[in-house]
């Protein structure tokens, strides 16, 4: 029995983690999802000529505010584009682009972009396989393959319908050059001089390959969104979906593990694991204060911060190192400099029975207005009113922002990427700072500011960037004493910084302390570690001691006694005159050495040349028998 309720305990996990996530498309259930088009214009043949609508991709770049002309090509095999092409389809010197035409089915859109990027083709075409209206390509589930189409495609795509498909398949078949233009000059709809968009986002980092591309595109982007916003070209609003739990599961473990507010606001389980790690009320609750973020700093009429916290919350406080919390989050918005107490009032209480108006609106705004639909793709970026498609990468949304302001209206920020943002000159942009050396964690880039322990004056500092950076290595005692303590007295000097590997503040002989803030002076004499000779007398100085002895007495340190100075003045004749004869004793000897060695090889001549008179050396030639001739003739 214990197995059949685990497992039905398991399978009731299951349906209400289903029926949270399903709880998206029942929030916008009055609503309607809105399929962001493009016009696609066909040039040639002649008889073909006029406009088709086409659904843009939700992947790959596409080119907002511009157009793309060139030639469909239809390939004669894999023709659903779901294995690599064996031939290519890039561009030849004066030709047009190629545009690919391909079928839907058997594998998700993005690998057939993919394929078709990788055979060289300039934009893809994918024709409908059934009479329906057009929907949005996107990738119907996270998996490994698919985040790597995903992240990787750059090219333009867009779905047309079934009928004109075919038409396209026929005039390519029949020989024709088949002509076509994309435009999206249109696609962002531009009403006055500002633009306004909003990012429908998540501060769950453990969510695959889309919440790791969503965190890289805020850390690139907020330098852009920063210049636009502080310029008074454009306004952003960020936003969180938000679901919730049906009413029938709300005294369940799972919704209780995953809500907050008596299951009216949900998020699912980061690890989609019950029993491990962070539970889908903490990813609720950092949205709400990311939420409250942008509220407090819009009220102090700097909306911009919210960048900072969002990118510096990511940095600082990542759930794999257990630091996704309200501690953590709490020292972002310290380094910041904004109003812990606003935002935590902002925040409301997560455990009371009632509606949290904050998210409340919310989970009102993700039902489509106007001409916006209903949003139920994460994340989504709105651009005045209409729904961004394609991959959420700086320059292609920074094109598709750009492309709202009418021509020649467009701010320095759409013109180049190199401006810096400046924000380091406001509260050293909540960067690390040695006030006394005047050295800065804060680096301004277009990329929006980045705090980075620095290098200077040949000195690298390390630490997080944000609260804390040290000194490291050789020469850090020259950059404020390495952070150590240090006096200055009676025209000396006293340092705790060691010029050692480890970095540590340690105080000076004849001093305690903790060598950062203090260290004090030992008296040697109070507490008898000195000059404690009965003949000795005593007396504390700073960082040392003198001891003198009575008398015609001479104070020897390193054995902490007094002697006579007759004794210390005989001892030194008799060292003198030891070192003397230890002297002489080696002239002596050495002289001896060089004596023998001489006398030896005199010797060893003499004796040669004496030996060489009776008999013959090896050297030389032997004399000739006589004897041995005269018995031969």
């Amino acid at each position: 029995m214990g197995g059949f309720w685990e497992s039905w305990r398991r399978l009731l996990g299951f349906v209400v983690v289903v029926l949270i996530v399903l709880m998206s498309a029942a929030i916008p259930a009055v609503g309607r999802f809105v399929v962001e088009k493009n016009s696609l214009m066909v040039t040639a043949p002649s008889d073909m000529r006029g406009k088709h609508d086409s659904a843009i991709g939700n992947f790959g770049i596409p080119q907002y505010g511009g157009s793309m002309s060139g030639t469909v090509v239809y390939p004669k095999d894999n023709q659903m584009a779901c294995d690599e092409f064996s031939s290519s389809f890039r561009k030849k010197p004066g030709a047009m682009p190629t545009f690919l035409l391909v079928d839907r089915g058997d594998c998700v859109f993005a690998k057939k972009v993919w394929n078709a990027q990788n055979a060289g083709a300039s934009a893809v075409l994918v024709v409908d396989n059934t009479n329906e209206p057009l929907i949005t390509m996107d990738l119907p589930h996270e998996d490994d393959e698919a985040a790597k189409y995903i992240q990787n495609v750059t090219i333009p795509s867009a779905l047309i319908d079934k009928k004109f498909g075919q038409d396209l398949k026929k005039a390519v078949a029949s020989g024709e050059m088949v002509n076509v233009n994309l435009d999206w000059r249109e696609a962002v709809p531009h009403p006055d001089e500002r633009v306004e968009y909003e990012l429908w986002t998540n501060s769950n980092d453990e969510c695959g390959a889309k919440c790791d591309m969503l965190m890289e595109f805020t850390k690139d982007f907020k330098g852009a969104a920063q210049l636009l916003e502080k310029g008074g070209f454009s306004q952003f609003t960020p936003h969180y979906i938000t679901w919730y739990c049906p009413e029938a599961f709300l005294l369940s473990k799972q919704c209780k593990s995953q809500c907050i507010n008596h299951g009216r606001y949900c998020a699912p389980d980061p690890e989609q694991d019950f029993s491990t790690g962070y539970d889908g009320k903490d990813v609720v609750v950092e949205n709400l204060r990311q939420l409250c973020v942008f509220r407090v700093a819009n009220e102090s009429k700097k909306p911009w911060i919210w960048w900072d916290y969002v990118t510096d919350f990511h940095i600082r406080c990542p759930m794999k190192e257990k630091k996704y919390n309200k501690e953590c989050a709490d020292s972002v918005i310290k380094s910041l400099g904004l109003d812990a107490d606003k935002i935590g009032k902002c925040m409301g209480d997560p455990n009371e029975d009632a509606d949290n108006p904050i998210l409340k609106e919310e989970q009102d705004a993700q039902i489509g207005k106007g001409s916006r639909g209903d949003v139920t793709i994460l994340p989504t970026l709105v651009v005045n009113n209409r729904q961004y498609r394609g991959k959420l990468e700086k320059k292609a949304v920074l094109k598709a922002i750009c492309s709202g302001f009418e021509e020649t209206t467009e701010p320095a920020a759409c013109l180049s990427d190199d401006i810096e943002t400046n924000e380091c000159l406001d509260n050293n942009g909540g960067c690390w700072k040695d006030k006394v050396s005047n050295i800065t964690a804060c680096k301004d880039t277009f990329r929006g500011r980045v705090c980075e322990c620095p290098l200077f004056n040949g000195v690298q500092f390390k630490g997080d960037g944000y609260s804390h950076c040290e000194a490291m290595g050789p020469g850090r005692c020259r950059i404020n004493n390495g952070g150590c303590w240090q006096e200055n007295r009676n025209g000396s000097t006293f340092s705790a910084c060691q010029e050692s590997e480890d970095h540590k503040c340690q105080c000076p002989p004849g001093f305690t302390g903790d060598g950062i803030k203090n260290c004090e002076d030992i008296d040697e004499c109070k507490e008898k570690k000195a000059c404690q000779c009965p003949e000795c007398s005593c007396k504390n100085t700073w960082g040392d001691y003198e001891c003198t002895c009575t008398g015609d007495l001479l104070y020897i340190k390193e054995h902490d006694t007094c002697i006579s100075k007759k004794v210390g003045e005989a001892r030194a004749t008799w060292a003198a005159v030891w070192i003397i004869l230890i002297v002489l004793a080696a002239i002596a000897g050495g002289a001896y050495m060089v004596y023998k060695y001489r006398l030896r090889s005199y010797m060893d001549s003499e004796i040669r040349a004496i030996m060489a008179q009776y008999m013959p050396l090896d050297s030389q030639n032997e004399v000739p028998s006589h004897s041995h001739e005269e018995n031969h003739i």
